[in-house]
């Protein structure tokens, strides 16, 4: 929507239907460049122009000219909204059965054409009721887009498939009912040469059923690669509350949408729910989960003037919350708008053929013409003449063309989905081959995002570890804090059959932790970093925990403290081969972290990771991307969480965890499905053999038409050989794409990591122990920002 900046400048963006080449991209922004003051970035993938104009040019007069290019043009709308755009076009057949059908009627057609053997008594007028739909119906929307270039005096490739539709079928209906091809016994042998003998005619079938085949394939596999544009944008709009439950002065309590919440207005937040939007808490107390919009896998404990961020999950408590921030205005919006901006302004990727397509298609129509007049000038008959002219145009068509990119990327993402690597589209392989900078980020991506217990230190002489931690789990098992529960599902795992006792007398206190009698005993499980401990083995553990950025908590039986029990996030398996592997292929990992220093380092030196950022806001993390950036580098990040949303956008290359939010994945232009990091250095490794298999296929496709199109100007080549040289540069292009499914990773060297300071070296994702006296830790684990109890 319209976004003005200052009283004399603005900023719109408009929507823009129908292009479908860099020629389109070209005329939009040449067009609107023509107003004082106005430029445009006309984004090709994403059907968006960001125009920066004078405010008093009105949208309106922008979309106008959009119009009086040829084009559609309209506003944007809520995301949320766009959803139903294909509404009015129930009535249309989608591009699948289109293809389907086109394809049911065009191989008969070119089986015959193409092997003599098999044709047969009025074999041609089967070919010619088959074909016949194909010319008009299935190659409709070629014809409409090159009438309406015609009438705005431009030329795209559609223009050029038109016309070698056109051209082959109108020939073939002269030469079935003027040049003696209709002929019941005619058969039609496979020649190299054009006959250039009056009173000879051959049909061009083939052409006008193989040309729109291919190209509507090609567009197909490309539009499903593009699909999905702007679902970073719907899912974080999902994530927003739709109302909220507002509490008035007088304790009445009333539901409302959320556009009609304002600055100062109480709003309640029960238990399960989302915080409707940034605020302070004024009342209550709970656990937020923050997870999704930070980041931060330790629940953060909420009290009265406690700042709140829209969004946030209660897991806890009731609370009441003055609004602080509605609109555009909360966290939750303005990483939205970050996503919007770098969706917008990312580099404009298009194909090679794209790109040259304003130059090539004229090109072609002008060599056609040439031919034609030269070949009728030097005293060739016209069906001779007609014959080459037809060829050029032919063997010109850009199948192969428009079949390189989307084969291969079709054989890549169906190899890379048997890997657990989703991949979006041709620019996110390209973006893959060329980046030298992986940003990541640290919970649910390098870590599972879920707290579990690392270490039990028990008090030399006490009960013992397994003692406190069973006592420990049962007093846990009535407490909804994410802290209480990790203990709990640790407790009865170690427990295994055995069931833990019965805990009675159940209390929690926000803050500090629960109480609660086991077998007789009062056990209470608190903050270990408010209790007063002597100097000790749990002194140590609770000040190990703190250094390694962990939660410690002290677990106390009958009054005496017994044990620590350290919780963390754990470290996914195969992290550290992931970020050896990035290395090993000349990237540079760098994390990027909302978590302390402390825990943020714990990983990196477990990882052998030597650039960390901690403490990173949404707006930090997009801001470092922006920095590397700005330094030359190109930078691919990966995350999972809305917080990341804004630096994957950002980023040149979005890579998403496939457990992470619709959000992140969204934005991202790459997903990892399967929990093994280690898909991160198999997607780089496929990015570049698909990056060879594309360049390839291009270099095919042109270096064919620079051959095969002078060959049929100087009359060296007949249409037929000419539509069996376009389908067979297809068809070459095609196979050359099927070879990458059969493509296999390296095999994954492995290497033991080196314990971090303070760690005991152990497998990656083993368990974590209980020790007595003794502070270790397991090795493997990683944890997120303290959590408060």
């Amino acid at each position: 929507m319209a976004a003005p900046t200052t009283a004399e400048a603005a900023e719109t963006e408009i929507l823009v239907g129908g292009m479908t080449c860099a020629a389109c991209v070209a005329r939009v922004e040449k067009k609107l460049g023509r107003l004082d003051g106005v430029t445009a970035s006309v984004n090709l993938a994403t059907g968006r122009a960001r125009i920066s104009h004078p405010s008093a040019v009105s949208a309106e007069e922008l979309m106008k000219v959009v119009e009086g290019a040829g084009y559609t043009a309209a506003l944007p709308e809520p995301p949320e909204a766009e959803d139903d755009g294909s509404a009015g076009a129930a009535d249309e057949p989608s591009p699948l059965n289109r293809v389907l059908i086109t394809a049911l009627l065009s191989v008969p057609v070119l089986v015959l054409s193409m092997v003599p053997a098999l044709q047969f008594r009025n074999w041609q007028w089967l070919c010619f009721a088959l074909a016949t739909p194909v010319a008009a119906w299935s190659s409709w929307t070629f014809h409409s887009r090159a009438l309406r270039g015609l009438r705005h005096a431009t030329a795209t490739m559609d223009t050029l498939v038109s016309l070698g539709v056109l051209a082959s079928y109108a020939w073939s209906v002269y030469a079935l009912f003027f040049g003696g091809a209709g002929d019941p016994d005619m058969r039609m042998p496979f020649s190299l040469w054009p006959s250039a003998m009056p009173g000879t005619a051959d049909v061009y079938l083939e052409a006008v059923v193989a040309v729109p085949l291919f190209v509507l394939t090609g567009r197909l596999l490309e539009s499903r690669a593009r699909h999905g544009t702007g679902s970073a944008l719907r899912a974080l709009a999902s994530l927003a509350a739709k109302d909220v439950v507002v509490r008035a002065e007088d304790g009445s309590e009333r539901r409302i949408p959320i556009g009609e919440l304002h600055v100062g207005d109480r709003f309640v937040v029960r238990p399960g729910e989302r915080v409707a939007t940034d605020g302070t808490v004024v009342s209550g107390s709970s656990a937020l989960d923050l997870s999704l919009v930070t980041g931060e896998s330790a629940p953060v404990e909420a009290g009265p003037g406690t700042a709140v961020v829209g969004g946030a999950v209660n897991s806890g408590g009731l609370l009441e919350v003055r609004a602080g921030a509605v609109g555009a205005d909360t966290q939750l919006a303005r990483i939205a708008k970050l996503v919007e901006d770098a969706q917008t302004g990312k580099a404009r990727v298009q194909r090679v053929a794209d790109a040259i397509a304003g130059v090539f298609v004229p090109a072609v129509l002008a060599v056609a013409v040439t031919v034609l007049g030269f070949w009728l000038g030097a005293g060739a008959t016209p069906e001779a003449a007609i014959t080459a002219a037809v060829a050029v145009l032919v063997v010109a068509c850009p199948c192969a063309l428009g079949l390189a990119t989307p084969t291969a990327l079709l054989a890549a993402t169906g190899r890379g989905a048997g890997l657990g690597i989703l991949v979006s589209g041709p620019q996110a392989l390209e973006g893959l081959r060329r980046v030298d900078t992986v940003v990541l980020d640290k919970t649910g991506t390098l870590t599972t995002g879920s707290m579990t217990v690392t270490t039990v230190t028990a008090r030399p002489e006490g009960i013992g570890a397994e003692a406190a931690l069973r006592l420990a789990a049962a007093a846990e098992a009535g407490s909804e804090h994410p802290v209480g529960r990790a203990v709990h599902a640790h407790g009865t795992a170690q427990a295994g059959t055995e069931p833990l006792p019965r805990a009675e007398e159940f209390t929690a206190t926000a803050g500090v932790g629960v109480r609660a009698m086991v077998d007789g005993r009062p056990v209470e499980v608190v903050r270990a970093d408010g209790a007063d401990l002597a100097a000790g083995p749990l002194a140590d553990a609770a000040e190990e925990a703190d250094r390694h950025g962990r939660t410690a908590v002290l677990v106390r039986v009958d009054g005496t403290a017994e044990a620590v029990i350290a919780l963390g996030d754990t470290v996914r398996s195969g992290s550290y081969r992931a970020c050896d592997h990035l290395k090993r292929l000349g990237l540079r990992p760098v994390l990027a972290t909302g978590d302390s220093q402390a825990a943020a380092r714990s990983v990196a030196a477990e990882l052998g990771i030597d650039e960390v950022h901690a403490r990173m806001t949404p707006e930090g993390k997009a801001g470092l991307v922006r920095e590397l950036k700005a330094k030359g580098h190109r930078v691919a990040v990966i995350g999972d969480g809305v917080n990341d949303t804004a630096a994957l956008a950002g980023a040149d290359l979005g890579i998403a965890m496939g457990s992470g939010t619709d959000a992140a994945i969204g934005a991202a232009d790459v997903t990892l499905v399967r929990e093994d990091m280690g898909a991160l250095a198999d997607a780089v490794r496929l990015a570049r053999r698909t990056s060879v298999t594309v360049r390839a296929n291009l270099a095919w496709a042109f270096g064919y038409n620079m051959v095969t199109v002078p060959l049929a100007a100087v009359g060296l080549l007949s249409p037929m050989v000419a539509a069996a040289a376009m389908s067979a540069s297809s068809v070459l292009v095609v196979g050359n794409s099927l070879r990458l499914r059969g493509w296999q990773p390296a095999p994954a060297p492995r290497r033991r990591p080196s314990a971090a300071p303070g760690q005991r070296s152990a497998r990656p994702g083993s368990a974590p122990r209980s020790s007595a006296a003794s502070g270790s830790t397991a090795s493997g684990s990683a944890t997120s920002r303290k959590a408060a109890r």
